[in-house]
């Protein structure tokens, strides 16, 4: 059986992690000190200094265990935040119990390593039976994603502030981070614009039309639907009006999310990925502020496909599914270059932000330009890539992960 998931192992974390205060942890050091220090006699100093420091760890559990709470804890959470960014989570701590509560705190135990608590805990003197306390923890995620969060727990550290005591009842919940970027002042892209067909109402889902340029005599198979009766009364014979679809620049964004399986992630990930997703979320804002229908290809362990239209409300959900990626371990384009070559028909300009550049990545970008699509690739990678960038016909541009991340650029 693994050891971490033995029951001897979690309970002693619980008891480190939640159970003992700082102070407690103090007060078991020097029991144990003590202890060792002490056990040759009886007479020593340092012994009567171990009897002392257990006298005041019974009377400290003596009464915490009488006087130990039942709280009822309600945590709420932003919908979402962004990675590097304070937010608060809202507490409310009811004291559901028939005696008043001392001491009282609530904060968050075992949370992931890319999420942490910025203020050190509080506790309320006083909180009488039936009563409500709220209060505000400040938090900071460190890296994108949805990250599970443990419930909240509420507590007593009565009298001491030694051990935490009391029963909580409260709720899991998981926390959304979107990743941060740095805004584009400008976004020079070599568009093309292309028929859509359906129109605007399949590139954009707000319902629009397409645009209507006038009236024209009826002739044989058109559409019952376009007849202008009012004009056919007027003039004695059938009209029908005409409508012309409109041309768009349709931005396919292909995001590289291939890392290599020998690489391990730290607690902020992959710096490399994360700072392509920056790149991404970056492009995209500078897309959302124009008039592109964008085309999200992410390749993860699943292949992610988003079409958005052509306002920024839009671009809250790109942000969300680049938050949820996650790096594929096996080189993806052989699953994004199909998906792709199926809509390139109807794509105006390729952008993609690439972690590396090598044959298949050259191969995807020749099949874009051989499509009749304009290309631009950014390669966010420090130092060398696997081969040599050597696309003439393409704008192909290489960023260090810093340069990304600091954000040294105004345009692309």
């Amino acid at each position: 059986m693994n050891w971490e998931w033995s029951f001897v192992y979690r309970y002693s974390r619980f008891l480190w992690m939640y159970r003992f205060t700082t102070a407690g942890k103090w007060l078991c050091a020097g029991m144990i000190f003590s202890a060792m220090i002490g056990s040759a006699s009886v007479e020593t100093p340092i012994y009567q200094a171990f009897c002392a420091l257990m006298a005041f760890f019974f009377i400290d559990r003596l009464i915490g265990a009488a006087t130990r709470p039942r709280l009822q804890v309600r945590c709420e959470l932003p919908e979402k935040t962004t990675a590097g960014e304070l937010f608060a989570a809202n507490m409310t701590v009811r004291n559901v119990g028939k005696r008043p509560a001392y001491d009282v705190g609530v904060a968050f135990f075992g949370l992931p390593d890319s999420v942490e608590m910025i203020d050190a805990e509080e506790t309320h003197p006083q909180l009488p039976a039936g009563e409500v306390w709220k209060t505000d923890v400040r938090m900071r995620a460190r890296r994108r994603g949805i990250h599970p969060l443990p419930r909240p727990r509420g507590y007593s550290t009565f009298p001491f502030d030694l051990f935490r005591d009391g029963r909580s009842e409260s709720e899991k919940a998981d926390l959304l981070v979107l990743p941060s970027f740095h805004p584009l002042a400008e976004m020079n892209l070599p568009v093309g614009a292309r028929y859509q067909p359906g129109g605007v109402a399949l590139t954009s889902n707000i319902g629009e039309s397409p645009e209507y340029i006038g009236n024209r005599e009826y002739v044989p198979g058109d559409p019952a639907r376009r007849i202008d009766y009012r004009s056919w009364a007027r003039l004695g014979r059938p009209v029908v009006r005409e409508y012309q679809e409109e041309y768009y620049c349709r931005v396919a964004l292909v995001l590289d999310t291939f890392v290599p399986p020998g690489r391990k992630a730290t607690a902020d990930g992959f710096e490399d990925l994360e700072s392509a997703i920056s790149m991404s979320a970056s492009i995209a804002d500078a897309l959302s502020r124009g008039e592109y229908l964008i085309d999200l290809f992410a390749a993860g362990p699943e292949l992610y496909v988003f079409r958005a239209g052509r306002h920024t409300a839009h671009f809250d959900n790109v942000l969300e599914i680049v938050a949820g990626v996650d790096a594929c371990r096996k080189n993806p384009f052989g699953t994004v270059a199909p998906a792709l070559a199926d809509e390139l028909t109807n794509i105006s300009t390729v952008v993609g932000v690439f972690l590396d550049w090598d044959a298949s990545r050259r191969e995807l970008a020749r099949v874009a330009m051989q499509r009749g699509c304009r290309v631009k690739i950014i390669v966010v990678r420090d130092g060398e890539t696997t081969e040599p960038i050597d696309l003439d016909e393409g704008d192909v541009v290489q960023m260090s992960v810093a340069e990304v991340r600091e954000g040294a650029f105004e345009s692309l």
